[in-house]
Order: C-alpha cells, then structure tokens, then sequence
C-alpha cells in the first residue's frame, strides 16, 4: 500500500523513502490490513528481543493504513484521505523476538466519514506479542498535517 499511495512518504514507520526508517509494507487481506517485518539488531532493546517502542511505531502506522484504506473504501475514491493518529494504546503482552518475521494484522471496528477505530496485534514466533487499538482521523486540505503523505 505504501509503494501504489504514498510513493515519495517520508514517515519513519511506513515512508519508503525514509533510509533509516521501519519501511513497513502493508497490504490487503480481505478487510485485514497485514504484514510481515523483519527487525535487525538495532531495533533491539535487549539481545534478540525488540524495543517496545518499535513495536508501537509498528503497530501505530499499520493501523493508520488500516483506517486510510478503510476510508477510502468508504469513500468510493481511488485513494486513502491522509491520516493522523488521533490517539492509540498499545499493550505489550510479552517480549517480541527479532530472530525471525513480525507479522502485524489490524482490522477496523468503527468507520465513519471522516475517523476509524482499529484494532491491531504483531505476533513474532507464533504468539501475539503486542497489541493496539487507536483512533485515526482524515485531515482537510490546508492543515498543517496535510501533504500527499
């Protein structure tokens, strides 16, 4: 999703043009948003286990794609409004492991015209490591926030 909308993105966590960034690739999977990451040993906290602040970046834009996809769908338009985290938990459930794929699903619980709720987990070595839920908001043209992403 981020390479077909947001080609030129800058974000830290999905921008794929951010050289030190997470570079999160998501994608369609029925009305899940998943996918999958590999985490190298500086996103580490301890040795082989991952920051949790990374966890939540990584949790935080996969669920703003979630909500900017679900929009536009509801929208009818052919691309995602920009969105902005409104606001998010997450909780971290247990240490995530680096020595192998994050997967990151989220799902959206409540789509209006302008705002989505999501729900999100990222599971490492088959067992849900962290989990998040947010609300994500479309920002007009001419706020501050708003860029072609």
């Amino acid at each position: 999703m981020q390479d077909t909308y947001s080609p030129n993105g800058i974000c830290f966590g999905c921008g794929p043009t951010n050289e030190k960034g997470l570079r999160i690739k998501s994608r369609v999977s029925g009305d899940d948003i998943v996918a999958t990451w590999r985490a190298e040993k500086h996103h580490e906290a301890f040795e082989g286990m991952l920051s949790g602040g990374i966890a939540g970046t990584l949790l935080d834009c996969h669920s703003n794609w979630t909500a900017a996809y679900h929009l536009m769908r509801r929208a009818g338009t052919p691309t995602p409004p920009v969105t902005v985290t409104a606001e998010y938990t997450v909780k971290l459930l247990r240490p995530t492991p680096t020595d192998g794929p994050i997967e990151l699903g989220a799902r959206p619980v409540e789509v209006s015209d302008d705002r989505a709720v999501v729900e999100a987990e990222l599971r490492a070595g088959g067992k849900v490591c962290a989990t998040a839920r947010g609300t994500f908001v479309a920002v007009k043209p001419g706020h501050p926030a708003y860029h072609r992403w």
